[in-house]
């Protein structure tokens, strides 16, 4: 089939390469934003047979480099001519736009031209979402057990009938939308794939910790990868690892809590938000967790969708996820609530600890979240005041002038700030009066 292929001229769906070079990722993206089409790879623009390199893994190497930079998934055929390997690479037409380095290409004849701005828009407003796009994907791709876990979490919330735990992988993917025509969405691989990562190189989290308030000396690096609900899981654990935890001992019943830097419940609301509300067509940025001593950033590809504002955020609004199959999964699974609430949770959470409310950005192309140990506005004593508290339950007067080197009546005038503030609370009277965290009074039972 490939040899006979020779015999054709260049043309809206065929054209010859002699090696991988921009000029070829640029044609697949003209390809694929057209009407698919094919690349031989090995020969070159007069049809003279080069051949192409395929040992240590060569082959491999070319399909992991089409994956990354465009986002998609070709079909690959070798030919032998005469001891020489030919590479034939074809791709389908894609229901959304297709780029290479940000820029979009289109197939007239058998020339490849940059899209102009308005066949782009009309391009972009007829696509369909990239989670509900499909591809040559097989059901071997599923990992059966994070289905099934799946269906036994949705069924312990009350969110799945129970009649899915009898039914088959096929089926159930089919209910959840993430069968299309017979085949396999790209959410479904996202979602329940064994290594998802195989089509989407960078669909994945990676976690630094930072020995200071900058990037300067890094003490944990980890790049988590498998299908989501295995992110989710393996993310949490690794930002864990870079926090600290004190315990509390509360109650008559002298109940242990676990006080963590920041409250476990917001982090994974923003986990889950960065992972549901992520641009996937951004095939060259990972979710990124960045831990420092005093703040922890999280931020994802994409900016918030349909004009919604950073203020709307923060109130009782629509929900409007990027991608809705995605959020879907994720609700069934009791991983989320209803949805648009995830910034207030997070939100309410902090202030239950006594932390400031975090920063919500549109930043570097996409959505940042970043938490902080410390209000903006103390000074460095309260600072150091707070850290004692957190540590040991309580300051008083007395104890505050020492860690801090101050007067009492300096004392006196930074408490009495924390306190309007909502920082700290007062408990007792006199010489037993202590200061504690707002988070941190408890009624005895």
């Amino acid at each position: 089939m490939l040899i006979l292929k020779l015999a054709e001229d260049e043309s809206s769906i065929l054209e010859y390469k002699e090696e991988v070079n921009d000029g070829f990722f640029k044609s697949l993206s003209a390809f694929a934003n057209t009407d698919g089409g094919t690349i031989i790879l090995g020969i070159s623009n007069e049809k003279n047979i080069k051949g192409i390199d395929l040992s240590n893994g060569n082959q491999e190497t070319i399909i992991n480099k089409i994956i990354h930079s465009l986002g998609i998934q070709p079909k690959i055929q070798v030919t032998k001519h005469k001891n020489k390997n030919i590479l034939s690479i074809s791709v389908e037409k894609s229901s959304n736009p297709i780029s290479f380095k940000s820029i979009y290409y289109k197939r007239i004849g058998n020339t490849t031209r940059v899209m102009t701005t308005n066949e782009l828009r009309t391009k972009l407003l007829s696509g369909v979402s990239w989670e509900s796009q499909t591809g040559n994907y097989s059901i071997d791709d599923i990992k059966e057990e994070t289905v099934k876990e799946f269906v036994r979490l949705g069924i312990n919330e009350g969110r799945l009938p129970e009649i899915l735990a009898g039914e088959s992988i096929e089926l159930i993917l089919k209910r959840l939308e993430l069968i299309i025509n017979g085949k396999l969405t790209n959410a479904a691989i996202l979602l329940f794939g064994k290594n998802p990562q195989k089509y989407f190189m960078n669909a994945n989290i990676r976690v630094g910790g930072f020995k200071g308030n900058d990037e300067v000396i890094i003490v944990n690096d980890k790049t988590i990868n498998g299908n989501l609900f295995e992110q989710v899981i393996n993310a949490e654990e690794a930002i864990k690892f870079c926090i600290n935890v004190r315990y509390v001992i509360t109650g008559k019943k002298l109940d242990r809590d676990d006080i963590w830097d920041y409250p476990l419940n917001a982090l994974r609301e923003a986990l889950l938000n960065s992972i549901i509300h992520r641009d996937y067509f951004d095939n060259d940025t990972q979710i990124q967790i960045k831990i420092f001593k005093d703040w922890l950033w999280f931020y994802n590809p994409g900016k918030l969708v349909d004009d919604l504002t950073i203020e709307q955020l923060k109130t009782s609004h629509p929900s409007k996820p990027r991608n809705r199959l995605i959020a879907s999964v994720f609700y069934r699974s009791g991983k989320i609530e209803k949805f648009g609430s995830g910034i207030l949770r997070i939100t309410e959470a902090c202030k239950k600890q006594a932390l400031p409310e975090p920063d919500f950005i549109e930043e570097f192309g996409g959505f940042s979240v970043k938490f902080s140990k410390f209000f903006k506005g103390l000074n460095k004593r309260q600072t150091i005041a707070i850290g004692y508290i957190q540590e040991y339950g309580s300051i008083n007067n007395s104890k505050y002038q020492e860690i801090t080197n101050t007067t009492r009546e300096t004392s006196k005038r930074d408490l009495a700030k924390m306190l309007k503030i909502g920082i700290v609370q007062k408990e007792g009277e006199g010489k037993f009066t202590k200061y504690v965290l707002s988070s941190m009074t408890h009624n005895d039972p």
